[in-house]
């Protein structure tokens, strides 16, 4: 009976035994600063060195991991039932990806980001001889093993197929993706969606809608994978500005392709955590924690946010309670404008927030085309 009270009343999950099993470093806290120069341990069953996320934010439900190549190595094959997104920290490499009938083989580079299907077998690739490959995978395998907690169903199970939409008729479903405008359901409102399974560089993409609602003339492009439960969305905000502070559910991984500065995360009426990024930088907000993104650089900064399942993302992006869930800039502690023009203080920069926005909730800002 012991062991059954303590296996009931348990802690621990099936995800948190399953990495603990490998014996691999597993990093928690808010952030990981810079996973470029994590330490990594070896990870024998996929012959590279690796180390687990485990950020407050995820909550059980998204999964990451960094795995590192050597130069000049290709990694053996592998495969799990889900689907998963890889980005890629540093390094050039190549991807081969089999799924069903249809084989595939692409070239990626630092912030590429691309989707391995579910049930498909692919390996991938350093084609650099004198520089690591460094890359963070997201998936939801930590949910998955709490509904089913039997990591061989993930890893060793020949009943669960690939399958990518336009794999069998289409020969090019890994060439670059590209952009679709889509309709909002219920509304007369179109949005841009970056839809493919490869994109080649985060850092380029310039098709991108206004982000009115967060405010700083910010821009925005969301991130879909055909046929995929997973998405995402990359907002771009210009130099010495930031955006407003607003809440939703848990497990949101986000990466940060190019750009220097910092954001806060606070629970309501708790204390506020300060998060420094650069380029490469992690973090996770955790479930209805606000949270807040300043660029304190002098060029537009972007972030890429991976989404948790539908059913994780409470209801603040559907702005259903503006007030509750996001706090225009009138209403924020005089504290965290102060903050701000200190911090660009320090690097000789001055803020570019307009004044008005300060004292207008409607303020309206300029948008400029393409930016």
């Amino acid at each position: 009976m012991a062991s059954e009270a303590a296996t009931f009343w348990s802690r621990v999950t099936p995800y948190d035994a399953w990495i603990e099993s490998l014996g691999l470093p597993v990093y928690r806290g808010y952030y990981i600063e810079d996973p470029r120069k994590l330490e990594l341990g070896w990870w024998e069953e996929r012959r590279c060195s690796s180390a687990f996320l485990q950020l407050a934010g995820q909550e059980g439900v998204t999964g990451a991991y960094v795995t590192e190549i050597a130069p000049g190595k290709t990694l053996p094959p592998f495969r799990m039932a889900l689907d998963e997104v890889i980005y890629v920290l540093q390094g050039r490499g190549l991807t081969t990806v089999e799924a069903g009938a249809s084989k595939k083989t692409f070239e990626w580079e630092k912030r590429s980001l691309f989707r391995i299907p579910g049930g498909g077998t692919y390996q991938l690739s350093n084609v650099q001889g004198g520089q690591s490959v460094r890359l963070l995978h997201c998936n939801y395998l930590p949910l998955a093993l709490s509904a089913l907690p039997n990591p061989d169903f993930f890893f060793n199970n020949p009943m669960v197929g690939p399958e990518i939409v336009g794999a069998k008729d289409n020969a090019d479903f890994y060439s670059q993706a590209k952009v679709m405008r889509l309709a909002l359901p219920d509304r007369e409102e179109e949005r841009n969606v970056w839809l493919g399974n490869f994109f080649p560089d985060m850092s380029a993409w310039d098709r991108l809608d206004p982000y009115k609602r967060r405010g700083a003339g910010a821009h925005v492009v969301w991130v879909g994978f055909p046929g995929s439960p997973l998405t995402g969305h990359m907002s771009v905000f210009p130099a010495q500005s930031y955006k407003k502070a607003h809440r939703h559910g848990p497990g949101y991984m986000i990466v940060i392709p190019v750009g220097e500065g910092y954001s806060m995360m606070w629970p309501e009426g708790g204390e506020k955590v300060v998060i420094p990024w650069h380029e490469a930088s992690v973090f996770v907000p955790p479930n209805r924690w606000f949270h807040q993104h300043f660029n304190v650089g002098s060029k537009p900064a972007r972030y890429l946010a991976i989404h948790p399942p539908r059913g994780f993302r409470g209801i603040s992006e559907k702005v259903e309670d503006r007030a509750r869930d996001q706090i225009e800039y009138p209403d924020e502690d005089p504290w965290i404008r102060g903050k701000f023009e200190e911090e660009l203080e320090r690097r000789g920069l001055r803020s570019l927030m307009p004044e008005e926005a300060y004292r207008t909730k409607d303020f309206e800002w300029s948008y400029a085309e393409g930016a």
